[in-house]
């Protein structure tokens, strides 16, 4: 198991978002979260990722009972534990594909010499060879979003939560990024958690997470 929610509710002022919710997903499973506009996706993933805290209920990430921690110890487990990835890519535009994909690892306080050899293999793994010097500009949504996606691996994550991360890319380019989740798990057995409006998608998926008004539909 790497993640576990229990009952989780979130509100904000009179709405609620959240109505216990409860999830487990387990090592290696791609797991992809749809329904409409509002039905508290968003919201869900960012609880998952600890970029927000539910007003009740449990969440356990590999282990670690999220709920209990301070600031600093959820900022840490952040950095160690999980992988985002974002509709957009939030790259820093004066850095090149091989430094925005270290930085995280550098957060960690691993050396600079481990984490880019590091990031460079990802580089590689995720056909980007002759990006690896190359800046944000210098390259085409898809190759971005996918150094975004090496940016995520980079500390080894426990889970990969990812918002919309195909909703920027044409056609041709979302297909490639989806592939690539796949391999991944195939590959190195990584999780992923999908926030997504792409059907094909979540087709795919393990498991599809319908959320309707703050709760999961049965």
């Amino acid at each position: 198991m790497v993640i576990s929610c229990e009952s989780v509710n979130k509100s904000y002022g009179v709405l609620q978002v959240l109505k216990e919710v409860s999830l487990v997903v387990n090592k290696g499973e791609i797991i992809a979260i749809t329904g409409p506009s509002g039905a508290g996706k968003s919201t869900l993933l960012h609880i998952l990722g600890t970029l927000d805290k539910p007003d009740s209920g449990r969440l356990i990430i590999d282990g670690a009972d999220c709920i209990s921690l301070s600031e600093n110890g959820l900022s840490s487990l952040r950095n160690r534990k999980i992988g985002f990835v974002f509709q957009f890519h939030h790259l820093l535009p004066e850095f090149t594909a091989i430094e925005n994909v270290i930085i995280p690892g550098l957060i960690a306080g691993r050396k600079e010499q481990e984490v880019r050899t590091e990031g460079i293999h990802l580089l590689k793994l995720l056909g980007l060879e002759l990006r690896v010097s190359h800046k944000p500009s210098e390259m085409s949504g898809g190759e971005q979003q996918r150094v975004a996606v090496a940016r995520a691996l980079i500390n080894k994550p426990a889970v990969v939560l990812a918002d919309e991360p195909s909703g920027n890319l044409d056609s041709q380019a979302a297909s490639e990024l989806h592939y690539l989740f796949f391999r991944l798990r195939e590959e190195i057995n990584q999780t992923f958690i999908i926030v997504t409006h792409n059907d094909q998608l979540a087709a795919r998926a393990d498991r599809v997470i319908k959320l309707k008004d703050g709760r999961i539909e049965l």
